[in-house]
């Protein structure tokens, strides 16, 4: 038997099986490797002030670059020219929202949305055309199939959005706190740089996502020349109105050399109203938003304890007579 002959007898689903265990194999790769380059990026911004940054790839004594995972996966971005440096910047942008500035979760993320729908597509075409055929109708498997390839397609981007939602909630909260605590350093006679740099440090514990704003932050205002670039770009990382205000009221305190304490108190005082303006529309919303669930569970549950016992000391009336 020829080697044609002996492909040709391959079953094609064995085929799907295969490149669907490929890609799953190395989305296993992408998650395990995302949290370690992540923690080893913010050990690195509190220790090295300035030096290279976490995520790049490690050079040798010879000169060759490292070779890992991060690096394969490169080399096959870089084959489908996924590797642009507008995109990268675009995408970097977009990471650093939910706090993944490593030059290595650019690399994931792009190679998780060209083999996160390849994967998910693969292991839907097995389970419905050879699995459990008979779990969706025949005319109904393609657009099923399809439909589950559009989603993967989306998924990192859907991931990326909700850690940077949640991620720019817990700065929301924590940022009241934090301008106390500038305002005492301004009125103490810390400069602006130190004042950051203090608040960092104090809030690391309770609100290690705004401290390791305020960390970047320092360093930017150390090591570029135009320090408004700095505080520009922690407003388009975080993305928030009061980051930007905050933003706003540095810059305008280091062009115009305005009182930093005032300015910094009014707008404490703003955001920790605007924090309970927030708590009391939630509270106000309560009502309306437990109707759906008391009609469907409490209140079908106190019916039967209430008027269990009279139905059924009217059942056994109806049978006595």
């Amino acid at each position: 038997m020829t080697g044609t002959e002996t492909f040709s007898n391959i079953d094609p689903r064995l085929l799907i099986v295969a490149g669907a265990a490929f890609a799953i194999f190395f989305l296993v790769l992408t998650v395990a490797t995302a949290g370690t380059r992540s923690r080893a990026l913010s050990r690195r911004l509190k220790t090295i002030g300035g030096r290279e940054r976490a995520g790049t790839v490690a050079v040798g004594a010879g000169g060759k670059r490292a070779s890992g995972p991060i690096e394969f996966m490169r080399q096959i971005l870089n084959r489908f020219d996924l590797m642009r440096a507008d995109k990268v910047r675009a995408i970097a942008m977009f990471l650093a929202g939910a706090g993944w500035r490593s030059k290595s979760a650019t690399v994931l993320y792009l190679f998780a949305k060209l083999t996160l729908p390849l994967a998910l597509g693969a292991a839907s075409a097995t389970l419905f055309y050879w699995v459990a055929p008979l779990l969706v109708k025949g005319n109904l498997r393609l657009p099923l199939v399809i439909f589950v390839v559009l989603i993967a397609s989306q998924l990192p981007d859907i991931l990326v959005r909700r850690v940077a939602e949640a991620r720019r909630e817990r700065i929301r909260l924590a940022l009241p706190d934090a301008l106390d605590l500038m305002v005492i350093c301004a009125e103490a006679g810390l400069s602006l740089d130190a004042t950051i740099e203090r608040v960092a440090k104090e809030i690391e514990g309770p609100a290690p996502d705004l401290a390791e704003e305020f960390h970047l932050l320092s360093l930017e205002l150390r090591y570029v020349g135009d320090r408004r670039l700095g505080f520009d770009n922690m407003a388009r990382r975080i993305d928030l109105p009061a980051i930007q205000a905050l933003s706003a009221t540095l810059v305008q305190t280091e062009r115009f050399g305005t009182p930093i304490a005032q300015s910094l108190r009014v707008l404490a005082t703003e955001q920790r109203n605007n924090r309970m303006m927030k708590a009391e529309e939630k509270a106000a919303k309560l009502p309306a938003t437990m109707t759906i669930p008391m009609i469907l569970f409490i209140l079908p549950a106190v019916f039967v304890v209430l008027l269990g016992p009279a139905i059924l000391n009217i059942m056994d009336a109806v049978k006595n007579m």
